[in-house]
């Protein structure tokens, strides 16, 4: 298990990382990306810490290890539990604001590495790469991310009908080193401070694209490998008190591209084929250990911000108010519903070739109301907050100016808090809900798992159908039709 001053050097690998058209020096420093690097590198200083030896670590069935939690293979529902409580407390470090912290994607090789039996049916030499992979990536606690999705341009055409059939990540040669890949893939989410990517496409590819159907893992200074990061909300972030979130959380996005970039056949997982593309996910439990986590990350965001709207009422001393406290109990039964939803994952959960994997219906159940419920969610706390998170002092610099500073104390007035403490409360409230970072979190809890018609799908396949409507026919079969007996 590596430190966080391990993993900052580890980023010092020579990347190719573009921002505002310069290719930038070193992310560990860099004013765009240092601050959440930081925030990463304390997340794994969190699990070498001695004092969390029992609630983030294990050891294997051999003896081996310690080894970070996020790489546990649950056999049983007591251990998907340890495993989720070490989860919580990462994302406590960060208040699920990192949505792709180190545990979303090791979640995901855990949930194809447990999927083994589907890879060695498809190809026992891709079957033995992921093995290794996984041990590799355990063994020295990788930080990885991933890009799955296609970018956009032609939405109603497939990656082979697009205009440059190279715009999407795809195979242009292989020998007996590995693949050669040109192409484009989105959205590289913690591409800037991950160690490696896993490339692949969980939309689903037509008959005859199969050059596209590819999964492989890279280093993030693999040659050929080129990362254009969106603007930096960081660097847009001048002081923490102004903006305690965008300051230190923003793992960055961005687009990354191959530009005829080697990769060897121990990292390739999945090698042109349609039908295995998709398998990887659905016929292992990868897509259920990916998405569990990302719930898990959600219940402690949606913590958060319930804790952050009970204070914006009490600072603005609005708790007496029946409709204040009817807009806190709907947020409270709101943040309630998610973490009760990720133990019925793990309740309703059940083994699978020897591990306990989620409830799959009930993680996809999950998927489709948050998608729908944290803009709304954060509509509630716009309601309590009012023009108190705009009316604020334009920076941390008023406070150097003595009159100002006596302006703030008698205009920021609070019943329940200091002028001090009122702007800093409503500061945080800001960036949580109306900033950039704010608003591009919105559109994140929207759209990470795709779009709602997509995780709709997911849920109309899982449901049980069939027990539903044998009891609509056992009610039918109770009584009798037109001119039979009980009717």
């Amino acid at each position: 298990m590596k430190t966080g001053a391990d993993h900052l050097r580890s980023l010092q690998d020579g990347r190719q990382v573009y921002l505002d058209g310069e290719l930038v020096d070193d992310v560990t420093t860099d004013g765009s990306y240092r601050n959440s690097v930081a925030a990463i590198g304390r997340l794994y200083d969190a699990a070498v810490d001695p004092q969390n030896a029992e609630l983030m670590t294990y050891r294997d069935g051999d003896g081996g290890g310690p080894y970070n939690r996020i790489w546990q293979l649950p056999r049983s529902h007591a251990e998907l539990v340890e495993r989720r409580r070490a989860m919580e407390a990462w994302n406590e470090i960060h208040m699920g604001y990192m949505g792709r912290s180190p545990d979303h994607v090791a979640s995901t090789i855990a949930g194809m590495f447990m999927g083994m039996e589907r890879f060695e049916a498809y190809d026992p030499e891709r079957a033995a790469a992921l093995a290794d992979y996984y041990a590799y990536a355990r063994d020295n606690d990788v930080y990885l991310s991933y890009v799955i999705i296609n970018p956009q341009a032609d939405r109603s055409k497939s990656a082979s009908e697009q205009k440059d059939p190279y715009l999407t990540t795809c195979v242009v040669d292989s020998d007996d080193e590995g693949l050669v890949v040109r192409g484009a893939k989105m959205l590289a989410t913690a591409a800037v401070m991950a160690n490696e990517m896993l490339v692949t496409s969980i939309q689903p590819l037509q008959p005859g694209e199969s050059r596209y159907a590819i999964s492989f893992v890279a280093p993030m200074n693999l040659p050929g490998l080129k990362v254009i990061s969106r603007r930096s909300y960081e660097a847009a972030a001048p002081s923490v008190f102004d903006y305690p979130l965008s300051a230190r959380y923003d793992e960055n996005d961005a687009i990354i591209y191959f530009d005829d970039a080697k990769v060897p056949w121990e990292r390739v997982l999945v090698n042109q084929d349609v039908t295995m593309a998709l398998a990887q996910f659905h016929e292992t439990p990868a897509h259920v250990m990916q998405n569990y986590q990302a719930q898990v990350r959600l219940s402690v965001k949606m913590r958060f911000l319930a804790g952050l709207a009970m204070r914006i009422a009490e600072t603005n001393g609005l708790l007496a108010i029946p409709q204040v406290r009817e807009t806190l109990g709907q947020i409270a039964a709101e943040a309630q519903m998610v973490r009760g939803l990720v133990a019925a994952m793990e309740i309703e959960g059940g083994m699978r070739d020897g591990y306990f994997v989620p409830h799959a219906h009930t993680m996809y159940t999950a998927q489709v109301i948050t998608q729908q419920l944290y803009s709304t969610f954060t509509t509630r706390l716009r309601d309590l907050a009012g023009g108190g998170v705009i009316m604020l002092p334009s920076s941390v610099a008023d406070y150097t100016n003595a009159e100002l500073r006596s302006l703030i104390g008698r205009t920021q007035q609070s019943p329940a808090a200091t002028a001090d403490e009122r702007v800093k409360l409503f500061k945080l409230a800001w960036d949580a809900i109306g900033s950039e970072f704010g608003s591009r979190h919105v559109q994140y809890e929207m759209f990470y798992a795709g779009a709602t018609f997509v995780t709709k799908g997911h849920s109309f396949r899982r449901y049980d159908w069939d027990g539903a409507t044998a009891l609509v026919d056992r009610v039918l079969d109770s009584y009798g039709g037109p001119g039979e007996a009980g009717a």
